[in-house]
């Protein structure tokens, strides 16, 4: 049954141009890692009238599921989703924070069983619930073995914080070897700190995507989007269609990609 805001005819004219968005890809073009930054869950829920942000919350989590069905049946290889930053640990309600963490332990969860989709926690354990933890951690033991679509989840992410925790490493990592600080400075290089960030021996996005309007890259993959092409979406996080994906699809293989100029 249609209903009155979806017509017939209208639904008919978009699975038309969403096919035709989709036949007009060129695969060879295609990016082989898309990041995403869901945003605009709470203005989503607010809009609708529901009382807290849990609802908008659970519909993001939900176009993510979808989102990464997309990608799979487009042929991208992996995929990172931005669901919750470290800066939100300390700048959330606590009410919508506890949501949020079961949310995305959830989804985790529910990832792990599906396809044959390997999942992957990039980020910091660090003021993150145990039994979110537990969660995470369980969906990457039990996906490791799997090869297809590759999902980070980053969860307790920030930008910063890798580069940080990179530099870290390589510094107990060369203090372990017992090396001098001149060797360090010789040793050090873009390939060594990528190699010790959480996405470390994964290629660096080649599409980073985000909804709601916002143009900013809020902490999210900063080394590893220095060269990546970026597109915005209007949409609201759980408002997001499939056609607003082709769109940006499209958009990226049209492009001439510039390193460095």
């Amino acid at each position: 049954m249609q209903t009155s805001d979806q017509p017939l005819g209208r639904g008919i004219l978009y699975r038309l141009y969403q096919n035709r968005l989709r036949r007009g890809l060129d695969p060879e073009a295609m990016p082989r890692h898309v990041a995403m930054i869901i945003d605009g869950n709470r203005r989503w829920a607010k809009q609708l009238g529901y009382d807290t942000a849990a609802h908008g919350h659970r519909a993001g989590a939900a176009k993510m599921r979808e989102f990464l069905e997309w990608c799979d049946d487009a042929g991208i290889k992996t995929v990172t989703l931005y669901l919750l930053s470290s800066d939100n640990l300390g700048n959330r309600p606590s009410a919508e924070l506890a949501d949020l963490i079961e949310i995305i332990a959830e989804l985790a969860e529910e990832l792990s069983h599906y396809r044959d989709w390997r999942v992957q926690h990039v980020g910091s354990d660090a003021g993150l619930p145990v039994p979110l933890v537990a969660a995470l951690d369980a969906a990457e033991h039990r996906t490791a073995d799997k090869h297809g679509l590759h999902v980070n989840l980053a969860v307790g992410y920030g930008g910063r914080k890798e580069i940080t925790d990179a530099m870290r490493s390589i510094v107990a990592e060369h203090h372990a070897e017992g090396r001098s600080l001149d060797d360090l400075a010789e040793r050090l290089t873009p390939d060594l700190i990528g190699q010790h960030l959480y996405t470390g021996g994964q290629p660096d996005p080649d599409l980073v995507i985000r909804t709601s309007g916002e143009q900013r890259l809020s902490d999210f993959m900063l080394w590893q989007s220095a060269h990546s092409e970026f597109y915005f979406v209007e949409a609201l996080g759980p408002d997001l269609r499939k056609v607003d994906f082709l769109r940006a699809l499209r958009d990226y293989t049209k492009r001439h990609r510039r390193f460095g100029g």
